[in-house]
């Protein structure tokens, strides 16, 4: 006679401790609480308003189905100075966040060199490209140069803060066997530290340079150059077709952009 199959009792499913489900509960009611309380002052009431506007909605946008190819090569020309300004903007911005994303790494600088430079990445990415733009238009003058560099500061804060993180997360291994050989501060960072973390940086600068191109066509509201300065003249002059054309333009080359980063990326990683 055969042996009954020994059945193994299925464990009961792992639970949370009350602690924690507290925790939960505070984070994600404070945020159902938050966005109740912000319903009225972002006006969130009008969303039912967009039924009733539809008609002008339509109006508005069958203007845009007309572009106006007349002057491309005058918008390429000034989209690819966006991307220039862009190019220019990334690049001085990781020569920026190089530095500082080591020593604003804890498991590289002491807290009392860490602390500051981490601040200081905050009022870099806090400031508004626009507001810093402004200054550097109001310094130099109307131009490409004016966005280049707000752009370079408000994304040397951005990837100096990921650039940071990504070093506090480095395997200790090899920084130490590069300090086993008597290696000093910086040759530790260059061979034990840059190694590991450079191509998780190059991916976070080359998902920068995607943002900076987008953000580049903005800067044009300030007279900072390229085609954002085009785009907005058009369309404060209701010149719908023109503005269509501009758009059309923008939205390939930021398509050509994102396809040729995962290109980049996934060579990377």
């Amino acid at each position: 006679m055969a042996e009954a199959a020994v059945t193994t009792p299925i464990p009961p499913p792992p639970r949370r401790k009350l602690k924690d489900q507290l925790i939960d509960l505070l984070v994600w009611g404070g945020l159902a609480a938050v966005l109740l309380f912000s319903f009225h002052p972002v006006e969130m009431e009008k969303l039912a308003k967009l039924g009733s506007s539809g008609q002008n909605i339509a109006d508005f946008t069958a203007s845009f189905f007309h572009p106006n190819f007349t002057d491309w090569k005058l918008y390429i020309q000034k989209m690819w100075e966006t991307i220039q300004m862009a190019l220019w903007g990334t690049a001085l911005a990781i020569i920026l966040a190089i530095p500082l994303g080591l020593l604003g790494a804890k498991n590289v600088s002491p807290v009392w060199i860490q602390q500051p430079v981490r601040r200081m990445l905050d009022v870099l990415r806090s400031v508004p490209d626009l507001v810093v733009g402004n200054l550097f238009v109001a310094a130099i003058g109307l131009g490409p140069f004016a966005g280049v560099m707000a752009i370079a500061i408000n994304t040397g804060g951005v990837l100096g803060k990921l650039f940071a993180e990504a070093v506090e997360s480095i395997d200790k291994g090899p920084v130490e066997g590069v300090r086993a050989t008597g290696a000093v501060p910086i040759q530790e960072s260059v061979w034990g530290i840059i190694p590991q973390v450079a191509p998780l940086w190059t991916s976070y600068a080359l998902y920068r340079f995607e943002s900076s191109s987008r953000a580049a066509t903005v800067l044009g509201l300030i007279g900072a150059g390229g085609i954002g300065q085009l785009l907005f003249d058009n369309l404060n002059a209701f010149k719908y077709a023109n503005t269509a054309t501009i758009v059309i333009i923008i939205v390939v080359s930021v398509s050509i952009i994102d396809l040729l980063s995962q290109t980049i990326r996934s060579r990377l990683l």
